[in-house]
């Protein structure tokens, strides 16, 4: 300051404004690095972070490491038109359809018995392969009205022990017949129960059952319109 005041008035004032803007600017810079930097840096790693090959938003895909066993019978030839209908065998549904079925779960393990998954969301496409094949509204949705499956809502599934060996419930999944009917007592006591479990496990859960098929539920607590996604295959 000594030697600022050995200058002119001129000299003196414009140093000093530029004192003042440099003051005035630079806490304004630092502010903007502080508040940038954070939001770019949550942003990438929000990125890297998912590395899902899905929406998560919209779906939720259950897999053998969730403690189920899975048997996706439409990725084989082991279903009711025999006939690979889906590319490959991965488990979707939507999320709140997914946290559902796993309390049930967490229910059923609790009697010794663990869940095994046959098909879950259904592509709309898949629907009408299905129909081309068996065009009857008994065993199979047209596919302009859909099913819940072309939802993510319904789930088709049976029972084994904690070993994961399939218990006898009846019948086979998709055997169309009496016999696969809820209100079919022709069984044995054990096989009945076993029925009886699985129903009011799920339906404390908020899925609800048909007739006609002792292994379909379908999640009624939600309502999601028909989708044609269809998942990728992984390589």
């Amino acid at each position: 300051m000594i030697k600022l005041l050995q200058h002119s008035p001129s000299t003196i004032f414009f140093c000093s404004l530029l004192f003042i803007f440099a003051c005035k600017e630079d806490p304004q810079k630092s502010a903007e690095e502080i508040v940038d930097k954070p939001e770019t840096e949550i942003f990438v790693e929000k990125k890297s972070d998912s590395g899902l090959d899905y929406d998560p938003t919209q779906w939720t895909e259950i897999r053998a490491e969730d403690g189920y066993t899975i048997d996706i019978k439409y990725a084989t030839t082991d279903n009711f038109v025999h006939e690979i209908i889906y590319p490959c065998g991965r488990f979707f549904l939507r999320p709140e359809v997914a946290q559902a079925l796993e309390m049930a779960h967490a229910e059923v393990s609790k009697e010794g018995y663990k869940f095994i998954l046959f098909d879950g969301y259904r592509p709309r496409p898949a629907q009408q392969k299905l129909w081309d094949k068996v065009p009857n509204p008994n065993y199979v949705a047209p596919p302009a009205e859909g099913s819940m499956h072309n939802r993510g809502v319904a789930i088709d599934l049976s029972l084994t022990d904690l070993n994961g060996k399939e218990v006898d419930m009846g019948t086979p999944y998709d055997f169309f017949g009496p016999e696969a009917h809820h209100d079919y007592t022709k069984l044995s006591r054990d096989i009945l129960d076993r029925r009886l479990l699985l129903k009011s496990v799920m339906e404390s859960q908020g899925f609800q059952s048909i007739r006609t098929e002792w292994w379909h539920y379908s999640f009624i607590n939600a309502s999601y319109p028909l989708d044609d996604w269809q998942w990728p295959c992984l390589q």
